[in-house]
């Protein structure tokens, strides 16, 4: 007996050194978090640099395209017109009705000449006359040459056409202004809008990178999460199985088997719990997680664990007169776990009694009370209480032995989030009436869970 009592005492003294190392929010969990969100800040301000300058230059590049382009087919449309209006002029005279004086629909930006191979002027619109030949071409060449008729170059094209026995070249020149102010315009726009477009991409870069690294940043957090969530609250069972197999090798023949076989059973339970609940907040926490949403009668899910809990052998007295019809729309096994873990965590702190109520309140929501007769729960620590792995020790302490893994809470609040839900808790007013559908208050913790109705 004194080696099994002395077994005992090592792990009751290992759980307690497992409580007091017990991981509470340190600063360096603060700190490697904000080291990583410079880090992913860092990141998302190169991107939107590099998308920025990528852009610029593909808008300069194109911008300057598109100017030369335009530019190249608006002169094309001036050589055009200047040629067919000097083929014009060159049929009147190969018809035979002899030199015609040219005319020009605006002297400021067309003139007409009829040269004579050795270049002298024979006919000349009004705006040129008595003026030498502006350019010495052969039919079909074109030239930009300088006139007293306007500051800019004039684009002159050269058409050959016969007199008789002469050869002659009917040159037209046009200004080539309207390409100058059309190219000028864009120009003009491309420059204007190019700040626009860019502050656009700088926006859109840097809100799709800021999702994407958010993301990133959630699953890593969640990661580092999880992996500091489970070795830290690990611990306890796996040094109480260690502890067990210790005491069994060093005293064999005083070794309780069926003893050590329920500890490791109990242990291995626990751990098995732990992890599983780890792995829903863990998926929780990068928003992976979710089920398949469908309507859900959650009124449902709440008779069953009334049932569940009257089953147990050492249930308390579970009251479900409150519970009316509710529909939401979610997820089942999620919601079903919601439930549970309410049911469980009153029948735990109860002194005999839990109730539950149920009911749509016509307004777009559905509320769900769980409510137990047990010390209740400090208005200081009402908030706190959703947090992962919170004890209250000293005000709730379980009347059979052994505590949670304090997540349930924490996966109630997570689910009910998930759900666009609410949950809060109070304390019970003794004899008061119960959330939502009648029954009276057990005074104890009260639990009020509130999710949108079907449909909403």
């Amino acid at each position: 007996m004194t080696g099994e009592r002395r077994g005992r005492e090592g792990v009751r003294g290992l759980r307690r050194r497992a409580v007091r190392g017990r991981r509470l929010p340190m600063v360096g969990d603060r700190g490697l978090s904000a080291v990583g969100d410079r880090r992913l800040r860092a990141v998302r301000v190169r991107a939107t640099v590099i998308a920025v300058l990528a852009v610029a230059v593909a808008m300069v590049v194109g911008g300057t395209a598109l100017v030369l382009g335009l530019r190249t087919e608006l002169s094309n449309d001036v050589r055009d017109a200047a040629r067919a209006r000097a083929r014009e002029v060159a049929r009147v005279i190969e018809a035979g009705h002899g030199v015609p004086v040219p005319r020009v629909a605006d002297p400021g930006e067309e003139f007409l000449q009829v040269v004579t191979a050795d270049g002298t002027v024979v006919a000349a619109s009004a705006n040129v006359r008595g003026r030498p030949a502006f350019a010495d071409l052969r039919p079909g060449g074109t030239a930009t040459v300088d006139t007293p008729l306007d500051e800019d170059p004039f684009l002159v094209v050269a058409v050959g056409a016969r007199d008789g026995g002469r050869e002659l070249v009917v040159l037209d020149g046009r200004t080539p202004a309207g390409v100058a102010e059309a190219t000028a315009t864009v120009t003009r726009f491309l420059l204007i809008g190019l700040p626009g477009v860019l502050a656009l991409a700088a926006a859109a870069t840097w809100t799709a990178v800021g999702r994407t690294l958010g993301r990133v940043a959630r699953a890593e957090s969640a990661q580092r999460r999880f992996v500091s969530d489970a070795s830290h609250e690990l611990r306890t069972p796996v040094a109480t199985l260690r502890q067990h197999a210790e005491v069994a090798l060093a005293h064999p023949d005083r070794a309780d088997t069926g003893a050590l076989a329920g500890t490791v059973r109990a242990e291995a339970v626990r751990m098995q719990r732990l992890v599983d609940d780890l792995l829903l907040l863990a998926r929780a926490d990068e928003r992976a997680g979710g089920g398949v949403r469908r309507p859900v009668d959650l009124d449902d899910l709440v008779l069953e664990e009334v049932r569940r809990l009257r089953a147990t052998a050492t249930a308390p007295a579970v009251d479900s007169t409150g519970v009316g019809a509710a529909r939401v729309t979610g997820d089942e096994e999620a919601l079903r776990r919601l439930v549970r873990n309410l049911g469980e965590n009153a029948a735990r702190y109860a002194r005999g009694r839990v109730a539950f109520t149920l009911g749509d309140g016509g307004d777009g929501w559905v509320r769900l009370a769980v409510e137990d007769d047990g010390p209740g729960i400090p208005p200081a620590d009402r908030e706190r209480v959703f947090d992962r792995f919170v004890r209250l020790d000293e005000a709730r302490v379980r009347n059979k032995g052994g505590g949670g893994s304090g997540l349930g809470l924490a996966i109630v609040a997570e689910v009910a989030r998930a759900h666009r839900g609410t949950v809060t808790v109070e304390r019970g007013v003794a004899g008061a009436g119960g959330a939502g559908s009648g029954g009276a208050g057990l005074g104890g913790a009260r639990f009020v869970v509130t999710l949108p109705s079907e449909g909403d």
